[in-house]
């Protein structure tokens, strides 16, 4: 089985979100699909399907996060090299074409959010960047082509 590499704080994420839904959203859910059972039959009973839809989401999403902790892998983000970008790197970069400039955090895929400025280390962007330096400038394909950026500093 492959292991998935997981920062310690995105583990402990996906951990309490599995406890939450596991104690907290399943007895809502069940609480909900007993009320809905109260209003009479269930054949043409709108909050009992919408309950029991949700039963379905939470068990799916359960399943999904236990799969996900227990492939992965939580890697060390102490003491971090400060001379090359590696898993659990905060770089800034600058977009050579627009000269947008960035921080990124690189991270596990289960732990990616760009909009947060966490990168998959497994993402094109991602992949480039592990093991260059500041000053370096890195190529990578993206959905609209080929993206160039340079590092401007390895953060931590």
């Amino acid at each position: 089985m492959q292991r998935v590499p997981i920062t310690k704080e995105g583990y402990d994420r996906l951990y309490e979100e599995l406890q939450r839904l596991r104690t907290v959203e399943q007895q809502k859910n069940a609480g909900a699909i007993l009320q809905a059972r109260e209003f009479g039959d269930v054949s043409e009973n709108a909050e009992y399907s919408a309950a029991k839809e949700q039963q379905a989401f939470l068990q799916g999403r359960i399943r999904k996060l236990e799969e996900m902790l227990a492939t992965s892998k939580i890697v060390p983000t102490d003491n971090l090299p400060e001379d090359r970008v590696v898993f659990g790197s905060t770089v800034k970069v600058e977009e050579l074409d627009t000269g947008k400039v960035g921080v990124y955090r690189l991270v596990g895929p289960y732990e990616s959010a760009p909009e947060e400025g966490k990168i998959s280390v497994t993402s094109p962007i991602g992949r480039a960047l592990v093991g260059k330096e500041e000053g370096d400038v890195v190529e990578f394909m993206t959905p609209k082509g080929k993206k160039e950026v340079e590092i401007l500093e390895i953060l931590s």
